[in-house]
């Protein structure tokens, strides 16, 4: 890679690929970024709008001539991507990188698979670079608290869900035999999903105890249901009190293509490469 202080009409072309495509602190890659985001939300709206009858019997040619026409211009910007990156192995596994390829791929199997091109919709995770290009990096720091917050808790989050996995197959098993299939509790797995049901306060009431032991039972889980929803935000909430984060930069590290660095980092944290956009 060229050095950091470089004119940008003096890189090479993949360099001023990369500038474009990965960079979102200059102009180009600012515009390169928005026009992206266009185009992922009306490919989004595009399969809406398929999946809509009226809409799929009046303009389905349109629609799917649409979804063809979007499909084509994100595989070039995939390959665009991993033609421009200094390490295209490490773009291709990182978030964004499979997110890229997930977004492509339904409307190719959509010649083997009818429908499939309604998968599509997961091309609205794509959104998450406008926290990049519209310089809302603090929330990028905010999040990555919150991923650490629950990653640093995932032992107590083990515990909890143990617990309540224990509860449920103990509730519906005592609801299997209480109610008996008379009353819709045909199976332990059947009442375990009426416990589950009942333990998260959704209650869609497709299945409801009718003897009185079997409503004191489920007067029982729905109190513990209260009790305990609330101990895994509990958990989280006292790690994300526990430190202040710094702000975080939109430079993508050209050697690991690694984001979130500090904001006065003049190096990857990951693997020490100098971080390009410096200028």
């Amino acid at each position: 890679m060229a050095p950091l202080d470089t004119p940008l009409a003096e890189l090479s072309w993949r360099e001023r690929g990369y500038e474009i495509i990965f960079e979102a602190d200059t102009p180009a890659g600012k515009w390169f970024d928005i026009g992206l985001l266009a185009a992922i939300l009306l490919s989004v709206l595009v399969v809406m709008l398929e999946s809509v009858e009226g809409f799929r019997t009046r303009y389905g040619g349109a629609l799917v001539a649409a979804e063809w026409f979007f499909t084509l211009l994100f595989t070039v910007e995939y390959v665009l991507r991993l033609i421009c990156a200094p390490r295209p192995g490490r773009y291709a596994v990182s978030f964004f990188g499979i997110i890229d390829l997930l977004a492509i791929l339904p409307t190719y199997f959509m010649v083997l698979l009818p429908g499939a091109q309604r998968l599509t919709v997961i091309r609205a995770l794509r959104l998450l670079r406008a926290f990049r290009i519209f310089k809302l990096a603090h929330m990028l720091s905010e999040a990555t608290a919150l991923r650490e917050a629950i990653w640093a808790t995932r032992s107590k989050i083990t515990v909890f869900l143990a617990f309540v996995v224990i509860v449920v197959v103990i509730f519906g098993s005592a609801m299997h035999l209480i109610e008996g299939p008379e009353n819709g509790f045909t199976s332990i797995p059947q009442s375990m999903y009426w416990a589950i049901v009942t333990m998260t306060t959704v209650g869609y009431g497709d299945i409801a105890p009718q003897t009185p032991l079997g409503k004191a039972l489920a007067a029982t889980i729905m109190i513990l249901g209260y009790s305990v929803i609330i101990i895994p935000t509990g958990i989280v909430t006292a790690e994300l009190t526990g430190g202040v984060r710094e702000p975080l930069s939109t430079h993508v590290c050209s050697g690991c293509m690694a984001e979130g660095h500090d904001t006065d980092a003049r190096h990857c944290k990951h693997c020490g490469k100098l971080l390009r956009g410096l200028r």
